[in-house]
């Protein structure tokens, strides 16, 4: 497999990638942060949902979706679902891995404002690529979270 950084949309996944990509999401969200919810949404299909994941040393290194206006927020697109695996940490993949879906977004998506709902403890990660806190800490699924906005468009008065 690919040591370089994949963009597909669901219907372009293979067997193969779907699993390892739903596999890390449960393995960390599920087990590893006792989070039990559910992970299989609909949200993977949409038509315009876009996957990003990379593989090192044919092992599946990190993963996030990019969700485009409407499906979680009316008004912005979504990142959502980001991960590292356990044994690919502390190596930048997660600087990376946001890095490639700002620029995925400006290319599939120009000039449209993001939205997160991101862990409280990686608000500080999150202010070093331009996003800006924009609600209190509020639980999702019992753990720690705040909105977060990357906005690039005035939004309409």
């Amino acid at each position: 497999m690919s040591e370089n950084w994949q963009i597909k949309h669901f219907n372009q996944l293979t067997r193969d990638e779907l699993y390892d990509c739903l596999k890390l999401r449960i393995d960390v969200f599920v087990v590893e942060q006792t989070c039990y919810y559910p992970d299989l949404d609909d949200l993977d299909r949409h038509p315009k949902t876009l996957h990003i994941f990379r593989y090192i040393d044919g092992k599946i290194a990190a993963y996030l979706r990019i969700l485009p206006k409407g499906t979680t927020y009316p008004d912005y697109i979504s990142i959502g679902r980001v991960i590292i695996a356990p044994d690919f940490r502390g190596k930048a993949l997660g600087h990376e891995i946001i890095k490639l879906a700002l620029a995925t977004i400006e290319q599939y998506f120009a000039n449209q404002n993001i939205k997160i709902s991101a862990q409280k403890h990686l608000e500080k990660f999150y202010q070093k690529h331009g996003f800006k806190t924009c609600t209190e800490m509020y639980l999702e699924d019992g753990i720690e979270h705040i909105g977060m906005k990357l906005v690039k468009v005035a939004p309409h008065s």
